[in-house]
């Protein structure tokens, strides 16, 4: 059965040329254009967006046909070109934009793309917008403009030089450079590898890049998890080098390997970064429901604390805003810092935990062991929305002696570990995620919603 083309909070996502195609784009851009217009009225001049793209090879092709979209409804494009959400995300405000767009899929295989919104803050729109946005795409009624008032398409190719300044200017640049750090950087052929090997070059790393070239011709699957990344812990064993970092096609995500070549993971990501925030100063941070216990941890050893969220990092940043987050993000690898921006960033992620190398003299796997450590298991599978909602129903009366928190999903809290159920914003799944002190525990859960599973379906 083909896939459904799905619009979300995460804006929208689909296959190439079987559910997404440029037809489908320009109108998505024409139901973005509108809900900008819409939104500042009584605003002199026309509005403008900037957009970018990742290197899949698609990107081009829809990046096209969004901007064909917003110009025909009024829009002022800047075309940023081949860079990272991120990057995106500080444009939007550096230009003084109305709004952003990302062509990218982030993580998905390369069948995939995407397109993602965001507004005048640099934010991912808010379920309320997202889906007003969704309900224009839907209507078709786009009030389209005359020759005259149509929007132009200009270009801009500062995106890299203002994203490693924002970056540069939160950590110690001569801290980080005298340490001379040997760097395995794993850019999955995606928009990261050109601007992350210009940081590290000013951060005085000796760079090792593997899969920088932004083919879009993905070397391994794009996730960042361990089963993906081999290849880059046989390099940073190998080539002997201090750390190894993994960024997802789009650049927002981070995942680490340590000097012995061990992957650590996406979850070590923000802990280690907010392992540095704190031994500064003490906040707020904030975090989704999915995010491991870890940060909660080390919130507390700085008397601290965490605030949780549903998933999705606009949820994130709408709640670092509301509280003066001093650091955010998500465990799958994204760290958000609001001197750089609202929005998950690697680079800031890697500025942050070469600053804590720097500054404690002490290797990746020390400071990982340094924090406690719980066992995590992420799995997914195929969910319709009414199987979903059954093994949602089931796992409420399953687990009732749990405290609950539905926010996102379900997300379960007992004495010895946590669950959280949810489906995916990006993808036609349901998405299972388990902590606990131990493996048995963790599999014990995720093994008896394995079950109910295989009971619905029966």
């Amino acid at each position: 059965m083909p896939e459904k083309l799905i619009i979300s909070i995460s804006g929208m996502r689909g296959i190439v040329g079987e559910n997404l195609t440029p037809s489908i784009a320009a109108e998505y851009g024409c139901a973005f254009g509108k809900f900008l217009k819409n939104s500042h009225t009584g605003k002199e001049g026309k509005l403008s967006v900037c957009i970018g793209r990742d290197s899949r090879s698609s990107g081009q092709m829809l990046k096209s046909a969004v901007a064909t979209g917003l110009c025909t409804v009024g829009i002022d494009v800047i075309d940023l070109g081949l860079v990272t959400t991120p990057g995106v995300g500080i444009m939007v405000r550096e230009l003084r934009c109305s709004g952003g767009v990302i062509i990218t899929a982030s993580h998905n295989p390369i069948q995939y793309n995407g397109i993602k919104l965001l507004l005048g803050d640099g934010i991912a729109p808010p379920a309320d917008k997202a889906e007003k946005i969704r309900q224009y795409f839907f209507d078709k009624h786009f009030a389209l403009v005359d020759s005259l008032n149509h929007g132009t398409i200009t270009s801009n190719e500062q995106t890299d030089a203002t994203h490693i300044d924002k970056v540069l200017a939160i950590v110690d640049e001569e801290a980080i450079a005298a340490k001379k750090f040997k760097v395995v950087l794993d850019s999955i052929n995606g928009a990261g590898g050109r601007v992350t090997k210009k940081m590290l070059a000013k951060l005085g790393c000796e760079v090792i890049a593997i899969n920088d070239e932004p083919t879009g011709i993905f070397a391994h699957r794009p996730e960042p998890t361990a089963k993906n990344l081999t290849g880059l812990c046989k390099a940073v064993k190998e080539k002997g080098a201090d750390i190894g970092f993994a960024q997802d096609p789009d650049a927002d995500r981070l995942a680490i390997v340590d000097e012995a070549g061990t992957y650590i993971g996406e979850e070590y990501t923000l802990a280690l970064a907010a392992k540095y925030i704190f031994s500064r100063e003490t906040g707020k941070a904030a975090t989704n429901l999915s995010t491991s216990r870890m940060l909660d941890d080390i919130a507390k050893e700085a008397d601290s604390q965490v605030i949780r969220t549903a998933v999705g990092e606009a949820n994130v940043a709408a709640a670092m805003l509301e509280h003066n987050c001093i650091i955010g993000g998500e465990g799958n690898g994204g760290v958000i810092d609001l001197r750089v921006g609202p929005i998950r960033d690697s680079l800031v992620g890697i500025a942050l935990i070469l600053q804590l190398m720097a500054e404690t003299g002490r290797t990746v796997s020390q400071l990982a062991g340094e924090i406690t450590s719980y066992y995590m298991v992420k799995e997914k599978f195929a969910a319709e929305q009414a199987q979903a909602l059954q093994i949602l129903k089931l796992a409420k009366e399953t687990f009732a002696d749990a405290k609950l928190d539905t926010t996102d999903g379900c997300r379960f809290d007992f004495d010895d570990g946590w669950l959280h159920l949810r489906t995916s914003n990006t993808e036609p799944v349901m998405r299972i995620i388990a902590e606990a002190e131990n493996r048995k525990t963790t599999q014990k859960y995720i093994d008896t919603v394995l079950s109910i599973r295989r009971q619905i379906r029966s």
